[in-house]
């Protein structure tokens, strides 16, 4: 059988898995599925089945799920049988049905079996998913579609079109269920199945094996362009714990810089549309930043700065507003906005800072201190470097590590939990005080 010898061919050349491993295959009861079984069953794998019911076609659902029962018991296989509120899900996490089922299956299959993963794509789903990356707008990894291996998942029918399927199928009276919802033009996999490749094949025959061999070279295509964008990153990013740092001048220099941009940004939670707000970060001032769901990219002077949201990760922590709490790796900064007339006491407690207001403009950027930095202790009328004030205060080199400071406009206000700088102090003329206390 030709197609058992391809498979066995495919597995080694993309070394899917060892013939000794256990796998689990999922199983809809549909036709790839079913001659993916067989063929696994016939190559002497050891597998279990896995079927997601979703229940979202009534009595056919469980038809399905009632034949792959039937399916693994005349294959001798351990079945795995869930049922799913789908659409219970799909309302919850705002998906849509597709997405909802996916997500489901999946992290299922990884509850119940620790190893490979195998599901039952070939060459006639990869096609429709470049399409269809295609015509959404995609990058290179859009183009070269579904991969052969991602983490434990394989998809050892790529290679085989749905034609060679059925004719394995037939040859070996094999029986399989149909979805009817496969035949739906509500869903633009669908369209593109029944309605855009067949145009294509009646002006381009051979355009199955043909896009098959484009989406073969655009795998390699994309191996050398992450190779070129590794280098890339290799010269710009700075790691300082949970934070990228960027030279600006030397990320201005680059091309192509948007593209650059968007590798660097992708896997932070950052969309393609925003990387035309990155780029006008490069000639903005200091305090600008753009947001993603989960990390901040700020410009600080000369550099672009990438931190997750979570203030406690993070070495620079953007400060927004004058009343409320910041957190931060040493604690929590409580701020407070007070009118002069308030009674005002400041205390000597190193633990506070009493600011003047008007001399304050937000944002202000807390971050830990560095080399080079400096201000004017309060009290004195020439400027310090911390590096001299830390010795003079005989601050240990542990101690050191640890210190903050709060800046505003690449001026230093505040030493925390040390001093304030003496140009924003309190004065007669002070009309309003900023508080800000330091919650261990």
């Amino acid at each position: 059988m030709q197609l058992l010898q391809d498979l066995k061919e495919f597995i080694n050349k993309e070394g899917l898995f060892s013939p000794k491993e256990t796998l689990l295959v999922a199983v809809s009861g549909g036709l790839d599925s079913v001659v993916l079984c067989e063929l696994c069953h016939l190559a002497g794998y050891d597998l279990k089945l896995a079927h997601a019911n979703f229940q979202l076609r009534g009595e056919e659902s469980m038809r399905d799920e009632a034949f792959v029962i039937e399916f693994a018991r005349r294959l001798g296989k351990e079945v795995f049988i869930r049922r799913f509120d789908t659409e219970q899900y799909a309302r919850e996490n705002k998906c849509s049905i597709q997405v909802a089922a996916r997500e489901l299956r999946y992290k299922w299959f990884e509850e119940i079996h620790p190893g490979i993963i195998v599901t039952a794509h070939h060459l006639d789903d990869n096609i429709e998913t470049l399409l269809m990356n295609f015509f959404k707008g995609t990058g290179i990894a859009g183009l070269r579609a579904i991969l052969p291996r991602q983490g434990r998942i394989v998809r050892p029918l790529l290679f085989a079109t749905k034609e060679r399927l059925q004719q394995f199928a037939q040859e070996r009276g094999l029986a399989w269920v149909e979805d009817s919802s496969n035949a739906s033009e509500k869903y633009t996999r669908n369209y593109f199945r029944h309605e855009l490749i067949p145009m294509l094949q009646s002006v381009y025959p051979a355009v199955t094996r043909n896009l098959g061999e484009n989406i073969q070279r655009f795998r390699e295509i994309e191996t050398l362009y992450k190779q070129a964008v590794g280098r890339h990153k290799d010269k710009l990013l700075v790691r300082k714990g949970n934070e990228v740092h960027i030279p600006v001048l030397k990320l201005k220099k680059m091309q192509p810089l948007n593209t650059l941009i968007y590798e660097i940004i992708q896997d932070l939670g950052f969309s393609s549309q925003q990387v035309g707000a990155v780029v006008e970060l490069l000639d903005s001032g200091s305090g600008k930043y753009v947001l993603s769901a989960t990390h901040r990219i700020l410009k600080d002077r000369n550099w672009l700065i990438i931190s997750p949201l979570t203030a406690a990760a993070a070495d620079h922590v953007l400060v927004e507003a004058s009343e409320g709490r910041v957190l931060y790796e040493g604690g929590e900064l409580r701020f407070r906005m007070l009118a002069s007339d308030d009674k005002i006491v400041p205390t000597d407690s190193s633990a506070e800072a009493w600011l003047d207001a008007a001399a304050i403009q937000f944002p202000l950027l807390l971050r830990k201190w560095r080399p080079g930095d400096y201000f004017y202790p309060l009290g004195m009328r020439k400027k310090k470097k911390l590096a001299r004030f830390f010795i003079d205060s005989k601050l240990s080199l542990a101690r050191k590590e640890k210190v903050w400071v709060l800046e505003m406009d690449k001026k230093i206000i505040w030493v925390v939990g040390m001093r304030i700088d003496d140009r924003f102090r309190l004065t007669a003329g002070t009309r309003k005080v900023l508080k800000i206390e330091i919650s261990e």
